[in-house]
């Protein structure tokens, strides 16, 4: 058998190999470099009086109870193809828009917890929401109240 060399590993097993594999894996060229591992922090110390830094908790997704998942539904009808609209308003009208909407969704969510729904309120609620929109034709508004309060009222029906 041909003369056996061997190399240590920095894990401290040995391996042999026969003499010409160890040249070239002992060569320069053929070495890798170890990469140190990361510094472990020191603890950091307390004060008196301080608390002990508390990791985070991983996010749980969390049920949303029936009138929450009406109240989204109520605002993705309401705000149903007003995205070009809402983005041509200034920013002051933007929140202005925005406040009065979730405003909106949360009395059309309260009036379809009645027994018996009204949908003149509801249109009514929707007008005035939309009204805030400069420069609207009230034809458009109208007929818009309208159609939305009617996807709305769906909605209870379907939740």
């Amino acid at each position: 058998m041909a003369e056996e060399n061997k190399i240590e590993i920095p894990q401290q097993e040995k391996i042999t190999l026969p003499s010409r594999q160890a040249e070239k894996i002992a060569s320069p060229e053929n070495r890798v470099e170890s990469i140190p591992a990361a510094p472990e922090k020191a603890p950091e110390t307390l004060r008196a009086g301080e608390a002990a830094p508390v990791a985070p908790r991983p996010v749980t997704p969390v049920a949303l109870s029936y009138q929450e998942q009406r109240a989204q539904a109520i605002d993705a009808v309401l705000s149903e193809g007003l995205n070009e609209v809402f983005l041509k308003m200034d920013a002051k009208r933007q929140q202005e828009f925005k406040k009065s909407g979730e405003e909106t969704v949360k009395r059309i969510n309260t009036l379809l917890d009645k027994t018996k729904i009204k949908a003149s309120k509801i249109i009514d609620l929707i007008r005035a929401w939309l009204k805030l929109i400069p420069g609207i034709n009230l034809f458009f508004l109208e007929q818009e109240a309208k159609i939305k309060a009617d996807k709305i009222i769906r909605i209870k029906d379907s939740l």
